[in-house]
């Protein structure tokens, strides 16, 4: 068992005991799939529009990263951030991609697809479901901590402990750029996200890490320097 200090203030604690109203992760071996995305970028409509389709279903963890490199054309993006800039240019270092684009479609942080493809994303999803898992994780919510526990299957090497949050929904309405005019309905759209921990991947991780607000939640575990995301779960 690893003892942890995550997100500057949190505490690691046994689970035992838990008290009444604690909301729980759903789903056992969900697919996260990342969009890389911009309110700037006119072939993005539709492959925002498909995540918002795709994040009903409970098998799927949809997280919706805004970059920001569309900005200068004229419209920014005030869901964007560098730091999903950086994570998408990680991923196409650790891919040997020759370049970022949008909208691209990142699953379980191994494969790409063109995130206006319905065909591909269904089929790159299908085939990580099949996977079986190499860890399990679970989440409780009480009050403004939520309580994070992995188990490994014995096969986990050292990995980074993710803590994501997303907004549900938001509809913008695009003044200039190259969605100038247009109204979008924007959906799980990530508004923080902090490498919470190390954890070197044998027996049991515990923590608990303060999460406040009501946004849900999302915790993975990925493989360092963006590898493959080994496990992941959600409190909505």
């Amino acid at each position: 068992m690893n003892r942890v200090l995550t997100l500057g203030a949190a505490v690691w604690m046994g689970l035992a005991g838990l008290p009444a109203g604690i909301a729980h992760a759903e789903d056992d071996n969900p697919v996260v799939v990342e969009l890389f995305t911009s309110q700037g970028c006119s072939s993005c409509p539709p492959a925002d529009a498909l995540l918002e389709e795709i994040g009903t279903r409970d098998d799927v963890i949809a997280l919706a990263l805004h970059v920001d490199y569309w900005d200068y054309i004229g419209w920014k993006d005030r869901f964007a951030s560098p730091k999903f800039t950086k994570r998408q240019r990680g991923y196409a270092r650790a891919g040997g991609w020759k370049m970022i684009y949008t909208p691209q479609i990142v699953v379980n942080g191994m494969e790409d697809v063109v995130g206006s493809r319905p065909g591909a994303v269904s089929a790159l999803i299908a085939a990580h479901e099949d996977a079986a898992p190499k860890a399990h994780v679970t989440l409780e919510r009480v009050g403004d901590m939520v309580r994070i526990r992995a188990v490994s299957d014995g096969q986990v090497r050292p990995c980074d402990v993710h803590v994501v949050r997303y907004d549900p929904a938001e509809e913008v309405m695009i003044g200039r750029g190259e969605n100038a005019g247009k109204t979008v309905n924007y959906t799980h759209i990530v508004r923080d996200w902090d490498v919470a921990a190390r954890w070197d991947g044998t027996g049991t991780f515990e923590a608990e890490v303060p999460v406040p607000g009501d946004m849900p939640v999302v915790v993975l575990l990925q493989s360092p320097r963006h590898g493959p995301i080994i496990a992941a779960a959600r409190l909505r």
